[in-house]
């Protein structure tokens, strides 16, 4: 089983921060490698979707990881809302909304340095049930618009900007349905034991930068 929510913006996993292809952790924790699917420049698909409105707030839509992903959940859609109210309240609202995903299935969201593999530096924000009908939906309060990772990389610090989500499979059996039970067990929960990433933002904007 694994941990339930985790609001503290200290729990940073960094994996992979500044590492290149050829490092162990570029690894593809999808489970299939350059399959994540791309939508062309300029297209009006809603998995593209994205920007800030009139109230401060950001928008974007998250998108499958892997092309056999998006097969086994067809009518996935994955929204972000993300209420940028830090300099006001000291922490913005970030709203995660999922319909028609995986049912009764729990979801670990992260904010990330890539969207995809190997997805560098990682930080683990909370968590996402769904129901029996693959809906579900969870509020986090934290820093978003300022959420950065710094780390040690050859004896000099070093600083990455954690602007891009994902959303991985909480129980590293979760996935069978879709992958079979030899896909990829990963580290991406609380009790160090997940499946594969199951939707990123590779297809939206990046959140605002500082």
């Amino acid at each position: 089983m694994h941990t339930r929510l985790r609001l503290a913006t200290a729990s940073l996993l960094a994996f992979a921060a500044l590492t290149t292809a050829g490092t162990s952790f570029a690894q593809d924790y999808t489970g299939n490698p350059a399959t994540t699917p791309t939508v062309a420049s300029g297209s009006s698909g809603s998995s593209s979707s994205s920007g800030a409105t009139a109230d401060n707030s950001v928008q974007l839509q998250l998108s499958p990881s892997s092309a056999p992903l998006a097969a086994c959940m067809p009518n996935a859609d994955v929204r972000v809302q993300v209420n940028l109210t830090t300099d006001k309240t000291g922490s913005d609202t970030f709203h995660v909304s999922a319909r028609h995903i995986a049912p009764n299935t729990d979801f670990t969201v992260f904010l990330l340095e890539q969207a995809a593999t190997p997805f560098g530096a990682a930080e683990y924000i909370g968590d996402l049930s769904t129901d029996s009908n693959g809906n579900g939906d969870a509020q986090f309060q934290l820093i978003v618009q300022e959420a950065f990772s710094s780390t040690l990389v050859n004896g000099q610090r070093v600083r990455v900007d954690l602007n891009r989500v994902g959303m991985w499979f909480a129980d590293p059996k979760s996935d069978d349905f879709c992958l079979g039970a030899d896909s990829p067990v990963t580290p991406f929960d609380g009790d160090n034991e997940a499946g594969v990433q199951a939707f990123n933002s590779a297809n939206a904007d990046p959140l605002p930068a500082p």
